[in-house]
């Protein structure tokens, strides 16, 4: 698992790789990835924004953004945490995402950004 911290939000990164929903002989890799968004202030947060910045070992990169995360833009309260599942395709067995949140501070509307720390998806059989 790969953490990071930014302004008191704690990120966590745990990766999958989905044999069954992906297709090597046509170049077709699929990734599940799960994160874990720990509020560690005294303030809730919301997150509003999120855009990913995702690399492809044949030297593709791609970029996405967009508002929340799978559909929700979730209020996070002191000591709370949200987790989703979400999943990338490669086409490539080797691959890395990073990225960010745009957040708002609830209390005072401000907003920040809270960096995802680059993690990787690598096919199993590769690590052997």
């Amino acid at each position: 698992m790969i953490t990071h911290i930014t302004e008191g939000v704690k990120i966590s990164v745990e990766t999958i790789y989905q044999p069954e929903y992906s297709n090597p002989a046509n170049d077709h890799y699929m990734f599940a990835y799960k994160i874990n968004i720990e509020n560690l202030t005294d303030y809730s947060v919301q997150l509003m924004r999120r855009h990913w910045f995702i690399f492809d070992s044949n030297g593709t990169h791609r970029e996405v953004e967009g508002d929340g995360v799978v559909g929700l833009q979730p209020v996070i309260d002191p000591g709370d945490y949200h987790e989703y599942v979400s999943g990338c395709n490669l086409k490539t067995d080797i691959g890395s995402m990073k990225g960010s949140y745009e957040m708002r501070r609830l209390v005072d509307n401000e907003e920040f950004e809270v960096k995802i720390p680059e993690f990787n998806m690598i096919a199993p059989y590769k690590l052997n």
